[in-house]
This record gives C-alpha cells, sequence and structure tokens, in this order.
C-alpha cells in the first residue's frame, strides 16, 4: 500500500519566461495585519519547472512544489488556469 504524498499547490501569474525551461511565477497572497487588522497583499517569485516552454508572460497558471530541480527550481507548472489574451 502506496502512501499518497501531499504536496503545496499555489496559483500565480508568470512574470518570465526568459530561461530555457523555467518560468518565474509571482504568487499574490492577502494577510490581515496582526495590530492594525487591515488587509494587505503580499507576493512571492518561485522558479518553477516549465519542460516544453510552453507557458509564456501573463498566463495564471498551478504550480506544485516538489523535489529540488536545480539550485532555485522546487517547483513544477502543471496546469494552465488562464492564458493572456495576446490580440495587439
Amino acid at each position: 500500500m502506496e502512501k499518497e504524498i501531499k504536496r503545496r499547490r499555489l496559483k500565480g501569474v508568470v512574470t518570465s519566461d526568459k530561461m530555457e525551461k523555467t518560468v518565474v511565477v509571482t504568487v499574490t497572497t492577502s494577510k490581515k495585519h496582526s495590530k492594525y487588522l487591515k488587509y494587505f497583499n503580499k507576493s512571492s517569485k518561485f522558479k518553477a519547472h516549465d519542460e516544453d516552454n510552453q507557458y509564456k508572460v501573463g498566463d495564471e497558471v498551478v504550480i506544485e512544489e516538489g523535489r529540488p530541480i536545480s539550485k532555485d527550481k522546487r517547483w513544477t507548472v502543471i496546469g494552465l488556469v488562464e492564458k493572456k489574451n495576446n490580440s495587439q
């Protein structure tokens, strides 16, 4: 009987696709200040593995945490939520 591993999944926007097989995904979360009780946005950037270089800047994607792939990459893009509209 195999044990299923629970892995973190986050949703964010691709902010850079200039590297090969890697995209930078910005994840924005809303947090509540402990003293002033006001909500504010906090954003974090993650480098995620994109095997086919198919995701472009502006695409909304889902990333999943996994084993280290390189020095900075611990995330993998697992799906597309919304594609950026490229009508220029």
